[in-house]
């Protein structure tokens, strides 16, 4: 277990730390969308793109959220608890998230596979065909406005989201098994 914690952690952490970097990026995009509003011809790209952006630095940067503790918390009660009653509570809300994390997960693989042209019942082994080149990849799903950009790399940007906020979670989970273990982490 202390070998898959160090593992992801580290992999958040290094991934979190770049990826808030992406504010700069996107206010870089809105800055641009303003000055071509005002000045030139508006940019049809801007507003939709900064969309975009601000969906990759939530959902990869929310792993790292969770490492940190930085997610939002009722410490009402929780603050006075002790670290084992605290263990006890953050292993079963723990078990919660991961369910709906990988019900999120299901659901951005369904769309990813929907936007690379499938439409039928089985989007995992599709796209796992499409990695390994015996599924061919369909008609490509397109945004409705103007710019018209394709829908699947931002797409793709939730499954990995997801994923790693999945295996964060499982890395917290045993981390408190650890506590209620008495061990040091």
């Amino acid at each position: 277990m202390r070998g898959y914690i160090r593992g992801v952690d580290a992999l958040n952490y290094r991934l979190g730390r770049i990826v808030m970097y992406g504010i700069f990026l996107l206010m870089g995009i809105l800055l641009w969308s303003s000055v071509s509003k005002t000045f030139f011809l508006p940019s049809l790209w801007t507003l939709e793109m900064a969309q975009f952006v601000m969906v990759g630095y939530y959902i990869l940067g929310g792993p790292y959220s969770i490492q940190l503790k930085a997610n939002v918390r009722m410490d009402l009660l929780y603050g006075d608890w002790t670290v084992r009653r605290k263990a006890w509570f953050d292993a079963i809300t723990v078990c919660f998230l991961i369910f709906y994390l990988c019900v999120l997960l299901y659901g951005a693989i369904s769309s990813t596979a929907y936007s690379l042209g499938y439409w039928k019942d089985t989007p995992v082994s599709y796209l796992f065909g499409v990695l390994t080149g015996t599924e061919e990849v369909g008609t490509l799903e397109r945004s409705s406005s103007v710019w018209r950009p394709y829908l699947w790399p931002i797409k793709v940007v939730m499954i990995i989201g997801f994923f790693l906020m999945l295996l964060q979670c499982v890395s917290e989970l045993f981390k408190d098994i650890l506590r209620l273990r008495g061990e040091d982490i």
